[in-house]
Parts: C-alpha cells; sequence; structure tokens
C-alpha cells in the first residue's frame, strides 16, 4: 500500500452512498480496508456490476451474516485490530446487531467508530427514510439550486451523499485519529448528512445575514442569476460556462467576444441583467463551442467548455494531470488530493465477497488457525484477489 494513509486498519460495514465514497477515500489514500459483506443480497436500490464499483475499490472483503452470534464474535475480534470502524445503518441498528459504538469501543478503546447516515442519530427523523434529495432539502441547499421562476434543479447526489456525507465522515475520522495521537483514546464520528449539507452552505448563509443573498433562485451572483456567472448555448447546441465575477475578468470576456462594455448595459444595475444575459446569449450562439474554446481558454476570462461525462477524460488539462485514469478497463476519476511524498493509488478493484480476506487477515495478525476457525464459524474467505493499478 502506498498513500499518507499506510497502515490504517479500517473495518468497513457495507453498506450504500457515502459510507462507501468514504472508505474509497481512505483505500486510494492508503488505508487497508476490510470490508464485512453480506452473504445475502442486499437491496441497494442502484444495483451495480463489481467491475464497474469505482467506490468499492480498493478494499478487500470477509463475507459474514451479522445477525449470527458467531459473525458477530469474528467481528469483535477484527475489532481488537482495527483503527476504525465505518458504518452507515439507520440509528440503532448497529446496536441490536451487537456491534455498536459501546461494546466495540469497550473491547477496543482506541476505536474511531464512524456512523453515516441522512439525518443523524437523533432527532425527529432520525428514523424515517430518506435519501440525498431529501436531505438537501431541509437544510435550504436544494431551495438555492435551480433558474429563477422554475422547480429547484436536484445536484445529482453530490451535496448530500458525497460532499456533506461521506467527505465530511471522512474529515471526522481524520480528526478523530489525530485526537486519538494525543489522548490515547478513540470516540464517536456523528456524520449527518444534513449536517454536512447545511455546513456547505455556510457562506450563503453568512451572505444573506449581511443582505447581500436573497433566498430565491437563480437571482444571485453565483447561482446563475448573474449574466456573467452562467452557461451559454452555442452555435451547435454544446455549452460553455462563463464566470467572469472580477471586474478584470469581465473586461477581459467582453474584450475576446469583440464586444464593447460603453454598448452595453450597466453590470451593477440588476435591472438591466435581462438585457445584458440576452446580447451574451446572441454572442455565444454566433459560434461553435470548439471555437468559443480557440478565443478564450487560454485567457483570464474565466471560461470553460461544459463537457460531457464522457468527454471530460480527454480535455487536455484533465489528461495533463491524469485526473482520470484507466484501472481495470473502466475510466474512473484518480485519487485526490495529491501528496508529493505518499501519492494515493488504485491498487485493488471492487472485491468479490470474501475476495483478499485471507491475506488482509494474516497482515493483521490472525494465524492460520485462526482463520480456519472464521471459515468454520461461517465467514466466507476467498484467498486471492488481483490488483489493478492502472
Amino acid at each position: 500500500m502506498s498513500g499518507p494513509l499506510s497502515g490504517m486498519k479500517v473495518l468497513e460495514l457495507a453498506g450504500i452512498g457515502p459510507g462507501p465514497f468514504c472508505g474509497m477515500m481512505l483505500a486510494d489514500l492508503g488505508a487497508d480496508i476490510l470490508r464485512v459483506d453480506r452473504l445475502e443480497p442486499a437491496d441497494l436500490g442502484l444495483p451495480l456490476d463489481r467491475e464497474f464499483d469505482v467506490m468499492a475499490r480498493g478494499r478487500r472483503s470477509i463475507g459474514l451474516d451479522l445477525k449470527q452470534a458467531s459473525a458477530i464474535a469474528i467481528v469483535m475480534e477484527l475489532i481488537e485490530k482495527a483503527d476504525v470502524l465505518i458504518e452507515g445503518f439507520r440509528p440503532g441498528v448497529a446496536e441490536r446487531l451487537g456491534v455498536g459504538p459501546e461494546i466495540c469501543m469497550a473491547r477496543n478503546p482506541r476505536l474511531v467508530y464512524g456512523r453515516i447516515t441522512g439525518w443523524g442519530q437523533y432527532g425527529p427523523l432520525a428514523q424515517t427514510a430518506g435519501h440525498d434529495i431529501n436531505y438537501i432539502a431541509i437544510t435550504g441547499a436544494l431551495h438555492a439550486i435551480g433558474r429563477a421562476g422554475q422547480a429547484p434543479v436536484p445536484p445529482l447526489n453530490l451535496v448530500g451523499d458525497y460532499g456533506g456525507g461521506g467527505m465530511y465522515l471522512a474529515f471526522g475520522i481524520l480528526c478523530a485519529l489525530y485526537e486519538r495521537s494525543a489522548s490515547g483514546r478513540g470516540q464517536i464520528v456523528d456524520a449527518a448528512m444534513t449536517d454536512g449539507a447545511a455546513s456547505l452552505l455556510s457562506t450563503v448563509y453568512g451572505r444573506m445575514a449581511a443582505g447581500t443573498w436573497r433566498d430565491e433562485r437563480g437571482v444571485n451572483m453565483i447561482d446563475g442569476g448573474a449574466p456573467w456567472y452562467d452557461v451559454y448555448e452555442t452555435a451547435d447546441g454544446k455549452h460553455v460556462a462563463i464566470g467572469a465575477l472580477e471586474q478584470r475578468f469581465y473586461e477581459e470576456l467582453l474584450q475576446r467576444l469583440g464586444l464593447d462594455a460603453t454598448d452595453l448595459p450597466d453590470r451593477r444595475d440588476r435591472s438591466r441583467w435581462p438585457q445584458l444575459r440576452a446580447r451574451l446569449r446572441d454572442t455565444f450562439l454566433q459560434k461553435t463551442r470548439d471555437q468559443w474554446c480557440e478565443i478564450l481558454e487560454a485567457h483570464d476570462a474565466c471560461f470553460a467548455p461544459v463537457l460531457s461525462l464522457r468527454e471530460a477524460p480527454l480535455h487536455r488539462h484533465n489528461r495533463a494531470r491524469q485526473t482520470f485514469v484507466e484501472a481495470a478497463g473502466v475510466i474512473q476519476p484518480a485519487p485526490a488530493p495529491r501528496f508529493s511524498r505518499t501519492p494515493g493509488a488504485i491498487v485493488r478493484g471492487a472485491p468479490r465477497r470474501g475476495e483478499g480476506a485471507a491475506a488482509l487477515l494474516s497482515e493483521w495478525g490472525f494465524d492460520a488457525a485462526a482463520i480456519a476457525r472464521f471459515r468454520a464459524a461461517g465467514a466466507h474467505i476467498l484467498d486471492h484477489q488481483p490488483d489493478v493499478s492502472p
């Protein structure tokens, strides 16, 4: 393993969405993760064949039926070796299974117990079902995204599941590990997607309190309300993105577009924004997206082409930085962020149930007799998992 988290031992109770995303981030940066997979297929909502399950990369797997006492006994032995546990059950489920934080941390007081839920571990909605769209709805995030006078637009599941969920869980886990280096004690990390999504809105709430942000969609500086921070269609039906917030960048944009500022509405006058937007719209419709790239990409006009998911890995900047890589035949985002001495890496793809467990258990200090005992107790353990380094 490589990466700044090399040596960290993580036990991940298999789940969906933000928990696996957190695990991918930790695995990419060197953490050694054993995923506890169910023996029975779970209802995952959006099932995905293993070879395409990018978020599950970097792990090894052990199959266990957590409803069996023998499986819980195995988990407790694994807990003794682990630095971190990740679980994404509804509140109370881990406790009912016998793997809640109290019993786990009694077994290993240094354990960092990471929990990820949508609503959090307590509160009026804690026990209700939900998804990203619901969690960002009650924080104000969903309300703020979309065009003026139109319905809110779900921003994929980036704001709740991954930005407000998985990334905050990873951040919390690493903070708890840092604190443990001084105290010698683990603790519980309660990461709620509602909390994380709200945190991501910090500057918006600050600007609203200052009176510089209106509680409406599509009327503010960076929500598509300002004509110079928006998306425009081009002659070939594609789109470009403009973000010329500062005056000097706006002036550069106008110069490259061949527009005279004295012939345009004053951009400080909000009442004239519709006319200014119309002039920009008509201008961008005169050329194709690629023609605008030739005119604008090399200059400080805060410009970028709007690329499709298939186009993005081919862009010259992304190729130069290797932002996307191919691993096991699948184009996927590379590990991020980057480190000068201890770079992260994709070392293996998503495991089959039980794949790689024998090697990992040996690395964690379990001898052949212990592994045989785990198998006899019902653990699904395979002996090998191939590396898929790009």
